[in-house]
């Protein structure tokens, strides 16, 4: 499927309404994980340890715990929200991951082009790689952007959250003006911003990609699809969780105050945290990625995702 043309200056209507899912029964999977997080704050159960360390700064002071299997985790708990100037967003830096907790389901939504809506990048040739920043196979087209490496750490939720060594992820977001590859008009033929990485020993996987701009109805995200292993995301097989990484508020707004982000600048301010219709009923507290770097010099962003 692909997006109709849009006038200059102009987004296409990417995500802005929940009805962008895979149907009733990921809706009811989706409320049992959520109800059941409330059901564990409201019983006051403390947070278990993680089992890896994520990089970048967070801007509260880490501790540090025993892990499983006798190793060390770093884990950072979230300071008051607050209300920075014109913006309802938290300023919380570190999403919490807990063993007992998973990483929340989401839609993948509209332009996943894992075959569920037309396009299928996950069987093309090419799609296994780090770099996603270019296209790959009958185009080499490079996007422009302030540059961002991600990194996700697996964590096995039913063993006592140990890395999910040899997992695979599966990630994509849109470009600095809003756009999605194989989707949007004139994007058909280019498939950049998606690729499929293996997790290591750590349950890591690393993607270096640019910061992903800002459109309406959205905060600025990045979508995910884990799978057991390489050969399932590669054969588009059965998904073990499909969620989202959300950007943070200080992040976005230098990001997008530089040259090249001019549209995402005027589309940033019209969304929220909380006005979000996929991070909207939590702030995004478990999706919320640690976030240190520079426009200068770029970004890193990590997050601990709980399977």
């Amino acid at each position: 499927m692909s997006t109709s043309g849009t006038a200059a200056g102009q987004q296409p209507p990417h995500e802005p309404h929940p009805n962008h899912d895979r149907g009733l029964e990921f809706d009811l999977s989706t409320l049992m994980s959520r109800r059941s997080l409330g059901m564990l704050f409201g019983a006051g159960t403390a947070a278990a340890a993680l089992a890896a360390c994520t990089p970048g700064g967070s801007g509260t002071s880490p501790t540090t715990s025993p892990g499983p299997a006798g190793s060390t985790a770093t884990t950072t708990a979230p300071p008051a929200s607050a209300t920075p100037s014109g913006s309802a967003s938290p300023t919380v830096t570190r999403a919490i991951a807990e063993c007992g907790v998973e990483i929340p389901q989401e839609t993948a939504g509209p332009f996943p082009g894992d075959g569920s809506n037309g396009p299928n990048a996950l069987e093309a040739s090419g799609v296994v790689r780090q770099d996603i920043t270019s296209s790959f196979g009958t185009s080499s087209t490079k996007v422009d952007g302030v540059p961002l490496t991600v990194t996700l750490t697996l964590l096995d939720n039913a063993n006592d959250c140990v890395p999910l060594a040899g997992a695979a992820v599966y990630a994509w977001h849109c470009d600095r003006e809003g756009r999605y590859s194989l989707y949007d008009s004139g994007l058909e033929n280019e498939n950049y911003l998606r690729g499929v990485q293996e997790a290591d020993a750590n349950g890591q996987v690393t993607f270096k990609t640019i910061y992903p701009g800002a459109y309406n109805g959205r905060w600025p995200h990045i979508h995910f699809e884990v799978f057991e292993s390489m050969s399932n995301a590669t054969a588009a097989g059965q998904v073990l969780a499909v969620s989202q990484i959300a950007l943070t508020d200080a992040a976005c707004r230098e990001v997008y105050a530089s040259e090249g982000y001019e549209t995402s600048a005027r589309n940033f301010p019209n969304t929220t945290l909380q006005s979000d219709n996929v991070f909207g009923d939590d702030g995004g507290i478990y999706q919320l990625a640690t976030m240190s770097g520079s426009v200068s010099g770029g970004y890193i962003a990590g997050l601990n995702v709980t399977v």
